[in-house]
């Protein structure tokens, strides 16, 4: 990512320990470390993001081309990804169908 040699290094290390001083430098190096954990950890977080939105909308464009097709003579790759789409739509629904069932059932009254 970055060029940066061994000499470098030692040219920012020396030049931040005569500005920092030795009191401040570990803290601004850990400040400086944990600032690029969490700009790594939020870079992550976006790709995984965006490979899950990209795949959600693969799978609705082979669903789409499977409607048009007539659910018939399906590429076997189309017709996994629809049967994938099917499983995830289930999976989505079931917590919502239990949600709906305890909202459903009589709730047991108090006696006075």
């Amino acid at each position: 990512m970055f060029d940066i040699g061994f000499w470098e290094l030692i040219l920012i290390s020396v030049l931040g320990l005569v500005v920092l001083g030795p009191e401040r430098l570990p803290v601004a190096i850990r400040s400086v470390a944990r600032f690029v954990n969490s700009a790594k950890s939020m870079a992550n977080n976006v790709k995984d993001e965006l490979d899950h939105e990209l795949k959600i909308h693969e799978l609705q464009e082979n669903l789409k081309k499977a409607e048009k097709m007539g659910m018939q003579d399906m590429s076997p790759e189309l017709r996994q990804s629809v049967e994938e789409l099917k499983e995830a739509a289930k999976s989505v629904q079931q917590p919502y169908k239990s949600s709906e069932n305890s909202a459903e059932s009589p709730s047991p009254k108090s006696q006075d």
